[in-house]
């Protein structure tokens, strides 16, 4: 039996660190089986989906067009000046994955000129458009044209600078962040790293199984769920690494056995670590009933990482700490001191020296919990008052990526010259039979600034005779007077759908700002479909935990209170701090999400130990002993969450720093202040009905909160 407590730690520990190793050689793969193309990521009735089928008809390349517009120096363009554009024009089609190049056009002031590009989407992904800056600065010189390269294959290439060495970048910075706090709070040399090497080998874990899943066509693993997921793990895997430790610590001041301290300790919190763990796993799950391929596959991609953070913490730390012992703690190592002598008193004694803070605020709550929670409760509304400024209905694709851009400085001088559609046109289908009506109805539409049915070539056909018909349907190209991935253009692509509604046959409008309308929609939808759910999935497992009625319904509302005003302040500071333009629509269903399923982490945390403390202490005291003891650690794990997902902040992606926000925020919410004040106020206002119907907690008793 002795011999056991060494050798299976050790098995334990050598299949982890060569899971481990497997999955750090994974990362390097993962690249390959990602994919931030938006139009994969909608449903396959979207509308925009059907055009892009349709558009297959009469092409079968995949090209996206990118705008090469340029001012010249001059202030005018000269004949001398057409030339080298016609030049430039022809070195641009002599590029690799170049697919068409179109003609340049000069803009009515004469003071600029675009041209498109064509490029296939293999070489986009592979540089193409890195190139293409490239000889724009060898054939239009600095010395001689202002020029910019923009239109969306140079918003899909910013979108992968963006999220280049994400896991590099997120994993230094949270792994970083995370030693430092561990180290604050342990006060220990070993015992951050024994933490950080735990949670690095779940995300190691995690990511073989969703390369595997990506690979075999489970799911659309994209850049986004990517980034998420490293920050999720390790966040998630050092909070129960902090509870597992905290007992452990607990009862290495009781046992001299360092075996059986460990044992107890990881038994009385498995309980906590699994419920907390399913639920959020369960509730992330809830993200597969999605409509939009990139939610969808957040779902089983953070799911699995937050199973292997609890696998991680109840199986390879565990064997950590059984095979180093007490030294792990050092300099502050705890020791077994005449456990046999007024335990109690010793175990109080200790509890007050270090949890004065939350004996002060346990203390305060049992004085006035009603006072406590109404003002609580009143303070969390105004937060959420801001809710009703949130502006999630999308933002432009130039404005995703912060800071300046070629593409976004391309973008704007698009709009001093030409109709700002003209790098993005929208491409609509009709009928063949009713291509002159189509036309009309299109000219119709405010908002359109040029319409042309297309010939075999791409060039505007003079007749419906002369344009290419393709499955019934012939191409009109739409030139909005709007930039192509603004929300004034999705209006407008919005009208056109409506009014061409009004044709006997089906008409499709697709190009890049019907599938950004498609997706916002989608996402927007999303919202309505997915909270209910996460909400009933949470319920049940905290009624299933807990064993009661009243308290899982108030730990569900509370956290959804938190969460309200955790969007209604960063609404407010979205808008008038940072300036954004507004947040994508998959910000507040994330934030949602995140929120709820980690939020009801902490109060999980504290009613579990409730229920263990109730029977002997009752349902006021027992409720306000377990804000004493586990005050230190939750605190801590909430700060640790915080700081990992304020790490997305790093990435210059408007989407990740909003989410950094909204998260982080939230947490602390959740930790500071409703797991601390309002929940306890509640407890002990409701006393055991609190339980109900449980019989939990109808003794009445006299101990105090300790």
């Amino acid at each position: 039996m002795r011999g056991a407590r060494v050798i299976l730690p050790v098995v334990a520990v050598a299949l982890w660190l060569i899971i481990t190793a497997v999955g750090g050689q994974t990362f390097g793969k993962v690249s390959d089986v990602i994919s931030n193309d938006q139009t994969t990521f909608l449903p396959a009735d979207a509308e925009s989906t059907l055009a892009l089928e349709v558009s297959q008809e009469f092409s079968d390349d995949d090209a996206i067009p990118a705008t090469v517009v340029a001012e010249p120096t001059s202030g005018q363009i000269s004949d001398q000046d057409l030339s080298a554009l016609q030049s430039a024009s022809a070195d641009f089609a002599a590029l690799g994955g170049t697919v068409q190049v179109l003609p340049p056009r000069v803009a009515e002031d004469r003071a600029a000129a675009q041209i498109l590009v064509l490029i296939e989407e293999r070489a986009v992904e592979e540089g193409a458009v890195d190139h293409l800056r490239d000889a724009v600065q060898e054939q239009l010189p600095s010395s001689d044209w202002t020029a910019h390269v923009t239109g969306p294959a140079a918003l899909s290439d910013d979108f992968a600078e963006a999220f280049a060495g994400i896991d590099g970048i997120l994993l230094v910075v949270a792994v970083v962040t995370v030693f430092t706090i561990l180290v604050l709070v342990y006060r220990s040399v070993m015992l951050p790293f024994l933490v950080l090497l735990s949670s690095v080998a779940a995300l190691c874990a995690a990511i073989v199984v969703i390369y595997q899943m990506a690979q075999l066509g489970w799911i659309q693993l994209n850049g986004q769920a990517q980034g998420i997921l490293s920050i999720l793990v390790i966040g998630a895997a050092t909070d129960y690494s902090l509870l597992l430790v905290a007992r452990y610590r607990e009862e290495l001041m009781q046992r001299e056995d360092r075996f059986s301290a460990l044992w107890q300790a990881w038994r009385r919190s498995l309980g906590a670590i699994v419920a907390s763990g399913g639920t959020v796993a369960v509730g992330l799950l809830s993200l597969l009933f999605s409509d939009l391929n990139s939610n969808r596959a957040l779902g089983p991609v953070a799911s699995a990482g937050i199973v292997f953070a609890m696998i991680a913490t109840l199986t390879f730390l565990p064997a950590l700490l059984a095979l180093l012992g007490r030294p792990v703690f050092w300099p502050k190592t705890p020791r077994a001191t005449a456990a046999a002598v007024a335990p109690a008193r010793r175990e109080l004694r200790q509890q007050r020296q270090r949890t004065r803070l939350w004996t002060a605020a346990a203390s305060a709550v049992r004085r006035r919990p009603r006072t406590i929670w109404i003002v609580v409760t009143l303070v969390l509304l105004g937060g959420s008052a801001g809710v009703l400024d949130l502006r999630a209905e999308g933002v432009p694709q130039s404005e995703l990526v912060l800071g300046e851009t070629d593409a976004k400085s391309g973008q704007q001088m698009l709009e001093r010259h030409f109709d700002a559609g003209t790098g993005a046109p929208t491409n609509v289908y009709a009928p063949a039979d009713e291509a002159e009506e189509a036309i009309s109805i299109i000219d119709s539409v405010e908002g359109v600034g040029e319409a042309y049915l297309v010939s075999g070539d791409g060039s505007p056909a003079s007749s419906p005779a002369e344009a290419a018909e393709a499955a019934g349907y012939v191409e009109i190209s739409v030139t909005l007077t709007d930039p192509g991935d603004s929300l004034a253009a999705e209006h407008t692509v919005r009208d056109l759908r409506q009014g061409l509604d009004g044709l006997q046959g089906q008409a499709l409008t697709g190009g890049t700002t019907a599938t950004q309308l498609d997706t916002n929609a989608t996402a927007q939808d999303d919202l309505r479909t997915i909270i209910p759910i996460v909400l009933a999935v949470i319920l049940v497992f905290l009624v299933v935990l807990l064993r009661a009625l009243v308290a899982p319904v108030l730990l569900l509302v509370t956290t959804v209170l938190s969460y309200l005003a955790a969007l209604g302040i960063s609404a407010l500071v979205f808008n008038y701090l940072f300036d954004f333009p507004g947040a994508d629509p998959a910000v507040p269903l994330f934030g949602f999400v995140f929120l709820t399923a980690l939020g009801v982490d902490y109060s999980i945390f504290l009613t579990t130990r409730a229920r263990e403390e109730t029977p002997r202490r009752g349902a006021p005291d027992g409720l306000l002993h377990s804000l004493v003891v586990t005050g230190g650690v939750i605190t801590s794990a909430g700060v640790v969450l915080a700081a990992t997902f304020a790490a997305l902040a790093v990435l210059p992606l408007m989407f990740m720093v909003q989410l950094a926000f909204l998260v982080s925020l939230g947490v602390l919410i959740d930790t500071l202040v409703v797991r601390t004040l309002l929940i306890p106020a509640l407890g002990v206002d409701l006393g055991p009905r609190f339980w109900w119907p449980s019989r939990l907690g109808r003794q009445r008793t006299t101990a105090t909160v300790a």
